[in-house]
């Protein structure tokens, strides 16, 4: 066996332990009514965060240019959508353009004759 196959062994075998001590200390938290799950994925959240921080600090230090042109390219992203809902929300605002007219103003046949009979002054009965 060469060195390298040692090591991954032993790599896998760590992880699995590590796995296994993971499942045993939230299943024992549970059953002691500790919401462990929402602490352990927590924990993870902000262990992954960390990494992506260190990650992302190395990145710049390494390449600067490439990072303030990917910032500025993504600043005018953000400025262009925010300029389109903005826009989008002025032309909701705005009246409506166009030319008013009335629906019954053409002679539709029972619709004159409704307005002419509701026109007439009816009289109440003299006595």
């Amino acid at each position: 066996m060469s060195k390298l196959t040692i090591i991954s062994d032993r790599a896998l075998e760590l992880a699995e332990q590590a796995g296994a001590g993971l499942r045993h200390a939230g299943a024992s938290l549970r059953d002691a009514g500790i919401g462990a799950e929402h602490w352990i994925k927590t924990g993870a959240a902000l262990g992954a965060a960390k990494a992506g921080f260190n990650v992302a600090r190395g990145t710049v230090r390494r390449h600067p240019v490439a990072v303030a042109t990917a910032a500025a390219v993504v600043g005018a992203g953000v400025l262009a959508y925010v300029l389109y809902r903005k826009r989008r929300q002025q032309a909701q605002d705005a009246p409506i353009e166009g030319e008013a007219r009335r629906v019954g103003s053409r002679n539709n046949g029972n619709a004159t004759a409704r307005t002419r009979a509701t026109r007439t002054r009816r009289t109440s009965p003299t006595a």
